[in-house]
This record gives structure tokens, sequence and C-alpha cells, in this order.
């Protein structure tokens, strides 16, 4: 076993770190408190380069988290914290002059161990519900409001009447999400760092199962045939919730990138839309868009649009009107044909024939070019 130089001490300083090759793999080299150490560069998780992470005084001893998600080792044993049993590979350093000296074998090897993940199997082994007869249509209100004080909402009024027309009507199974009642948390843009960073099921899910977004992909992704969005119109755009929902689904639409996989299969989307003033056109390209990337199919005509116009501020009367509609009593219903419809002609498409038009990894114009600061 034979050591490497792998940089001078003058570009090591102390209180600081660097990542740096060792034969075919990268160390992370860290210089705290007058002490050289190194471990592996690859965090056990997904790989994030753990010499980019920030090092912090905590538990018993210095500790370096993952820029990526969080995992945490120990500098100078390699080690997780106390009570968890991962073990980052540790390497032998030593310093000849100016010279900083790394044994190419480590001393202790990594060891990763096996995380319970039962909560959110089915996710991960993508076991579907949905067969060639179902007819599962899942709504998801994307309005918000304070539960202590609530209001009437025009798109979740109208998502309830379809659901109810669904299950009546055409013997559907339906079910109801309400975004705000979830809880879940916002994107916290691992992507931004490498696409590898944005894993399905997502990191924050895989962090916290009990996180609502957990149920969203549960049954978008799982169990649903139909899935029907409705959002009211806030400032010409979709809700706030509804993006929020839009930015945790990054993780399903980058399999597509990452590993030419599509996960929606043989699902139609439609939406409600409605507002006290119009845009309801720039709302549902913006939504079509949205779904057409994660591989939904829609149905002709497949939006519903209420709106009084940009005059028509006096939005108590906005809900008198919209209750006595025979318009939205119509059009929710036929809005519900035309996704069954669709949905009958969809199921019989074998999804391993549709291919996914998009960017992948190798087609990026810098696909070539090394980040030596990346693992990968």
């Amino acid at each position: 076993m034979a050591f490497i130089k792998v940089c001078s001490l003058s570009e090591l300083p102390n209180n600081s770190q660097k990542i740096v090759p060792l034969g075919p793999h990268k160390i992370a080299l860290f210089h705290f408190n007058n002490e050289i150490s190194a471990i592996a560069n690859a965090c056990l998780h997904k790989a994030g380069p753990l010499g980019l992470g920030l090092v912090e005084n905590k538990y018993d001893g210095l500790y370096v988290t993952c820029p990526w998600h969080g995992w945490e080792y120990n500098i100078k044993t390699g080690s997780a914290p106390p009570g968890y049993k991962d073990q980052q590979a540790l390497f032998e350093v030593k310093v000849e002059g100016d010279d900083i000296l790394v044994n190419e074998q480590p001393i202790v090897k990594a060891h990763r161990e096996l995380h319970d993940l039962k909560v959110i199997e089915d996710l991960v082994k993508l076991e579907y519900q949905t067969t060639a007869e179902s007819k599962n249509i899942l709504g998801i209100s994307t309005t918000n409001m304070n539960n202590d004080l609530p209001r009437y909402s025009t798109s979740e009024a109208a998502l309830e009447l379809a659901l109810d027309y669904a299950k009546e009507h055409h013997g559907a199974a339906t079910k109801m999400l309400k975004l705000r009642d979830l809880g879940f948390r916002a994107c916290e843009g691992y992507y931004s760092q490498h696409m590898n960073a944005c894993t399905w099921p997502c990191s924050i899910t895989e962090m916290q199962p009990k996180d609502g977004m957990t149920q969203v992909y549960r049954d978008m992704i799982l169990w649903a045939d139909i899935v029907l969005v409705a959002t009211p119109i806030r400032w010409g755009n979709p809700s706030s919730l509804y993006f929020k929902m839009a930015e945790r689904l990054n993780c399903v639409q980058n399999q597509i990138t990452l590993k030419d996989k599509v996960l929606i299969k043989n699902k139609v989307a439609s939406f409600i839309i409605t507002g006290g003033q119009d845009n309801i056109q720039q709302v549902a390209g913006q939504m079509m868009v949205f779904f057409t990337d994660l591989g939904f199919t829609f149905p002709p005509f497949s939006f519903l649009g209420w709106s009084r116009g940009w005059t028509a501020e006096d939005m108590d009367k906005n809900v008198l009107q919209f209750k006595r509609s025979e318009y939205i009593q119509r059009t929710a219903k036929e809005l519900v044909d035309n996704s069954i419809e669709t949905l009958c002609q969809v199921k019989h498409i074998h999804p391993e024939n549709m291919k996914a038009p998009k960017p992948h990894r190798q087609d990026s114009l810098t696909a070539e070019l090394i980040n030596p600061d990346m693992n990968m």
C-alpha cells in the first residue's frame, strides 16, 4: 500500500477543506484544529460531494454535512453520528515537509447500513394499483384557506361536483386531496446542485416519509387513472399551493432525464380553473405544459373555466352566481365524460411504446465537461 501526494500543505491551511483525486476516486481532505484527516468524498447516500459540506462541532466531534441531503460524518473517524451505523471510508494521512500524502487504500472501509424504507417501499418499487379496467379518479384541490375560518371555494366545489358525478354516473373510484391539509415541505432545490441529487422517491420523502407529498406521489403515480386538478386564479396564474406541489413533482420528470424512465403510465389529466378575474387560458396553458412533461394525456376540451372578468371585484356575488350556474353543473360533468372517454382509449396504449422526447443527460452541450468537485 503506497502513500500518494495529493496536495501541498500550503494549499490546505488550517480550518479549510479540499477535494482531491486519489487514484481513480476522490477524497475529502480536512484540516481543522491543526489536524489533517481524509475520508471518501462520495456520500454513502447519493454520492454527494462531502468536501463541499459544512464542517461543524456537534455530537462527539467535528462533523461534515453532505450539501445534497444532509447526511453527516465525523471528519476524523468517518463514522456517522451516534445512533447510526454508517461508516465512510477513512484514509491514513501523513505530512512530509510541505507535502500531504494519503494512503491509497482505506484503513477503514466504507459501510452503508441498510435503512428501513418499508413505509415507502411501494414508491421505491413503483407498485402500480391501476388495472386495464380501473377508473380511479383523483381530485386535487390547490386552493388555500384558513381552516379555522372556512370559506366557500368555487374551484373546490366544482371539483367535488365532478367527483360525485364520476362516482355516481360512471362507477368510478374517487379520492380528494386538499393540498392545504397535507403540510408538505417545499422543494429544497437539490436538482440545482446536481441532477442525481433529485431522486425518486423525492429526497424529502425518503428522509421524512410522513411529509404530505408522500400521499400525493402515492395517489397520483400509483393509484390514479385520471387526475383532476382544481385551482383558483391568483394574479393570472395557478395558486401558490399548485406551484409548491409542481416543484416537488420535479423528481417524477427528472427520471426521464436520468434513466429514460417515464413514471406516468396511461393516465389522463384535466383541470378546473375558477377566479374572480380572467386569464383562464393562461392558467390552463401553464398547467397543460407541465402535466404533459410528466406524461399525462389530455382529452379534447380538457379544462373547465369560470371567470366574471376584470371588473367583477364583488366576490360575494361571484359565489352567488357560481352556485346557481347551470354552466358549472353541465361542464363539470362533461369534463368527467371527456376524461373517461379518453382514458378508455389511453388504456390500450402500450406504455413501453411511448417515448419521451425530452432531454437526457447525454444531450447536454456540456455532457463531456468534468466538474472536479463532483463524484460522477
